[in-house]
């Protein structure tokens, strides 16, 4: 494993707030590998807005003490089986949201207010078990007009895959403006890529408008294919049978922690930071 690599994610502490990426925006499964040998404990993840096998590791691999998120699934896989077993031992605080609200929670901590108010969750269910998402009257309207506020989200680390970077720490994130979401509202930002490009991704007229600036970005590694198995935007697919594998063997704790073993010892596709 790169030693690199590892010293970006020993930087996550015990109690770190992490916003996590969904299966088809870059994750960053050597990010994952990297954390689990770290071995910070009582984590906070936010699912942006979904979490899949990730979330599932980590919850699995016992760093997880609480996940605000829209569902925790491996898609065509299945369901997640540590997240599933997590909640019904109670091993695992959750704070049930949507995609709108997730989204709605960051942008408010991207633009530095307190909430932001969005409309669609009145009357349900999510909204009657979240007690710090409050219901107001609009105050600019006349007539009678429930909105609901939904606070600032405010994480400590954004962690995901991209296909490019280049040495001054720009990382190239395409349309995943979900990704730029996560760096806006997140004290860090550790970006695992493909490759580093000696051009400067700011000079490309074709480029630069899908790029995050350095400025924004604490630290890059360098892992090729370390989205895999799922498959990352414009460079490889998903590794369907391979979700599947880890759908069933994380069906126990044994089966999971014996694919843990063999994950933790795959560092192929870990790489050096540029």
């Amino acid at each position: 494993m790169s030693s690199n690599l590892q010293q970006w994610a020993e930087l996550i502490t015990p109690g770190s707030r992490l916003a996590l990426p969904a299966d088809y925006a870059g994750v960053s499964m050597a990010m994952t590998r990297a954390i689990i040998a770290a071995g910070p404990d009582n984590l906070h993840l936010v699912c942006v807005p979904t979490g899949g096998m990730q979330a599932d590791m980590l919850i699995g691999a016992g760093l997880v003490s609480s996940i605000e998120t829209s569902a925790v699934s491996l898609g065509e896989a299945g369901g997640a089986p540590r997240f599933t077993d997590a909640v019904g031992r109670g091993a695992l605080a959750i704070r049930d949201a949507t995609c709108p609200a997730v989204h709605a929670g960051l942008m408010a901590a991207q633009k530095g207010v307190p909430f932001m108010p969005i409309r669609g969750l009145i009357g349900s269910d999510v909204l009657a078990n979240r007690p710090d998402w409050t219901v107001i009257d609009n105050p600019m309207a006349a007539d009678p007009d429930p909105i609901v506020l939904v606070p600032a989200i405010h994480v400590d680390f954004a962690i995901f895959h991209a296909p490019l970077a280049d040495r001054a720490g720009n990382v190239w994130i395409g349309r995943r403006r979900e990704l730029a979401a996560m760096a806006y509202a997140a004290r860090s930002v550790l970006a695992t890529v493909e490759r580093i490009t000696e051009d400067d991704l700011l000079d490309s007229e074709i480029l630069a408008a899908g790029v995050l600036p350095s400025l924004y970005v604490r630290g890059v590694a360098v892992a090729p294919r370390g989205a895999r198995p799922y498959g990352l935007w414009g460079e490889y697919a998903a590794d369907t049978a391979e979700l599947k594998r880890y759908a069933k063997a994380a069906r126990s704790q044994a089966g999971f922690d014996d694919y843990l073993a063999g994950f933790m010892r795959d560092d192929s596709a870990v790489g050096a930071a540029p």
